[in-house]
């Protein structure tokens, strides 16, 4: 509700013109207006009225000034520092060494996806050194629940779809529409088309053009995690900032039971490594374990049998049963006797089969690495 203003208004004395009254007003609008009055005056020869202009002002006070605020307006949210260290390191699991040389082993005789389309092979395309690092973040960018064969590709239809190279300023220029087009095969495609298209923008505002050299800065990029700025930082810049762990990683170290209690998240499984893992192996285990994930150690239907490591050192292999399981098969036989006629006899003969039956995947191993049931096999 609001206040009238108040002032005080002066008008001559109806008794008397030698008076002035001053009286409050209640206007609120600054008007200026006039007002007839009659003036009666008396003497004892004659009686005279008089009418005099009286010329009434009334004036709005100005509203107090709003008080200047106190508060400071909010300045930009800045991202949380990417830890990289517990308080209290994880103890090394026992026997970790000789685990680790024997899925080297293993790998050696396996040429998996990520061996000939991982994101290190999108630099091999380009020619200038800018360039080849981008591409590799945009691969890392793509690779995001996509198989390796798919992003691959989808790598290639984009350096065609912006003119031969990739580039910041080839994705700056393009059309969105022909970076979705180019790209439409991978998961979440349609938000990765703007990550690319934002990213590409900060990095030319920010950095001039090129792929910063911190984990920080990388995932102040839309679109960009953890995984990627580490992985991108070993392809990129040859960093060894960190490691990079995904799915495949955060699974199959699950599995082994290398972290006591079971992570729950990628990020507690790379804390966990950083604080007991050679410093030397950070940059090569994602590449063996992703390998390894991809051929052999799948998140559904593990290959337990072509695992060396079913021996008794993996508490999460599987045993292998065979199952006989007995065919039957007949066949006909001619009997032509000399005096008789020609007869025919059916020979039935049981012929025993082994299978190998494999369970289905353990519950427990649900409880230890439960984003296995949804996750999709790269």
């Amino acid at each position: 509700m609001k206040r009238k203003a108040t002032s005080l208004v002066s008008r001559p004395s109806q008794f008397h013109a030698a008076v002035t009254l001053f009286e409050p007003s209640e206007e609120v609008a600054t008007v200026r207006r006039s007002k007839r009055l009659k003036v009666e005056s008396t003497s004892d020869s004659t009686k005279r009225v008089k009418t005099v202009k009286v010329e009434e002002e009334s004036t709005t006070l100005a509203p107090p000034a709003a008080r200047p605020s106190k508060r400071k307006p909010a300045s930009p949210r800045k991202p949380k520092p990417i830890p990289t260290a517990l308080e209290t390191p994880h103890p090394a699991p026992p026997n970790w060494s000789d685990t680790y040389d024997t899925i080297k082993k293993m790998r050696a005789h396996i040429v998996a996806p990520v061996d000939t389309m991982g994101c290190d092979q999108a630099q091999l395309k380009e020619t200038d050194p800018k360039c080849q690092r981008f591409s590799t973040l945009v691969s890392l960018m793509l690779s995001s629940q996509t198989k390796d064969e798919v992003t691959d590709a989808a790598v290639a239809k984009l350096r065609e779809a912006v003119g031969g190279s990739l580039s910041v300023d080839a994705i700056i220029r393009a059309d969105e529409s022909a970076i979705a087009e180019a790209i439409c095969k991978v998961g979440f495609w349609r938000r990765k088309t703007q990550y690319i298209q934002q990213a590409a923008r900060k990095l030319r505002d920010e950095f001039d053009s090129d792929v910063p050299k911190t984990a920080d800065e990388l995932c102040s990029l839309p679109g960009v995690g953890p995984k990627m700025a580490f992985l991108a930082l070993q392809v990129a810049w040859k960093l060894n900032a960190g490691i990079g762990v995904d799915v495949h990683v955060h699974r199959i170290t699950n599995r082994l039971g290398w972290h006591k209690p079971p992570t729950k998240t990628p990020e507690e499984t790379r804390l966990n490594l950083q604080s007991w893992l050679p410093l030397e192996l950070h940059p090569e285990i994602n590449h063996l374990l992703v390998g390894f994930g991809q051929t052999i150690c799948a998140p559904i239907g593990p290959k337990c049998d072509q695992c060396e490591l079913s021996d008794g050192r993996c508490p999460s292999a599987r045993k292998v049963t065979k199952a006989s399981v007995k065919k039957t098969s007949s066949r006909k036989v001619s009997v032509t006797s000399p005096s008789g006629p020609k007869i025919e006899v059916e020979l039935e003969a049981d012929t025993k089969v082994e299978l190998e039956t494999v369970p289905v995947l353990d519950d427990a191993l649900y409880q230890i690495a439960p984003e296995i049931k949804k996750e999709e096999t790269s």
